[in-house]
């Protein structure tokens, strides 16, 4: 997991995925599975993506009662996928069933997912935070409150906006992963992202993969972004 960049395949079917996926056959990507297309495809997407050797991110975001989002768990370890993950509004008891769903469901001899959990999505503003979700803390101590119970229920790491992540490991250790989405090149839009940083400044905050999705998938040349991206990333540049 560590340094990884993934792609964030937010397309709307196959078709649009395998032309995207062209001119990176030379490459071995880390790629994120949304809802929009696992919902439009289902599992087979996930095999195809497998076939091509690539990594996967399936990004379902479960939130349910403790025994649904077990029961559910314990199908998509099936899938073979590298990373899942839940909302940590759901609660401990229910990041910790999704947890033994997940090891239950692993085939023996393999190694379970990595199972993450939501803390704030990157959209979220401090207003909404207060006046929409009535948290009477502020959004940074709601996404650590967020972290420590996904940590204490025994899950991996969290996803979290990149202002948040240096406290996090500062606070929960450089071990607990965070992948953080809303990373823009400086000069990309921030569209629907309201709390976004650039790749250098992830590398820099110690983050253990971010997620990049519009800045490559609607560039004029995906692999030439995606390039570019990798190595303010890595922090190599030529």
């Amino acid at each position: 997991m560590k340094d990884s960049l993934i792609i964030a395949l937010d397309f709307p079917g196959k078709s649009q995925v395998m032309e995207f996926l062209k001119p990176f056959e030379q490459e071995q990507l880390f790629v994120k599975v949304g809802m929009e297309l696992f919902y439009a495809e289902g599992p087979s997407i996930i095999e195809e993506l497998k076939k091509q050797n690539h990594k996967i991110f399936l990004d379902l975001k479960l939130h349910d009662i403790p025994n649904t989002v077990k029961s559910t768990m314990k199908l998509l370890a099936g899938l073979e996928c590298d990373l899942v993950n839940v909302h940590a509004a759901g609660g401990s008891e229910m990041m910790s069933a999704a947890l033994e769903g997940l090891e239950s469901g692993t085939a023996p001899g393999q190694k379970r997912p990595y199972c993450i959990a939501v803390t704030q999505l990157t959209s979220t503003s401090e207003c909404q935070v207060k006046q929409e979700q009535q948290i009477v803390v502020g959004l940074q101590e709601s996404v650590l409150n967020y972290a420590k119970l996904a940590q204490n229920s025994g899950l991996d790491g969290v996803v979290c906006s990149p202002h948040e992540a240096g406290l996090i490991h500062d606070r929960f250790g450089t071990d607990f992963i965070t992948v953080t989405p809303g990373i823009r090149p400086a000069e990309s839009a921030l569209e629907d992202q309201k709390r976004t940083a650039t790749p250098e400044f992830a590398r820099k905050q110690g983050i253990s993969a971010i997620v990049v999705g519009r800045p490559i998938t609607r560039a004029a040349n995906p692999l030439e972004s995606y390039l570019a991206i990798k190595s303010e990333w890595k922090g190599v540049y030529q």
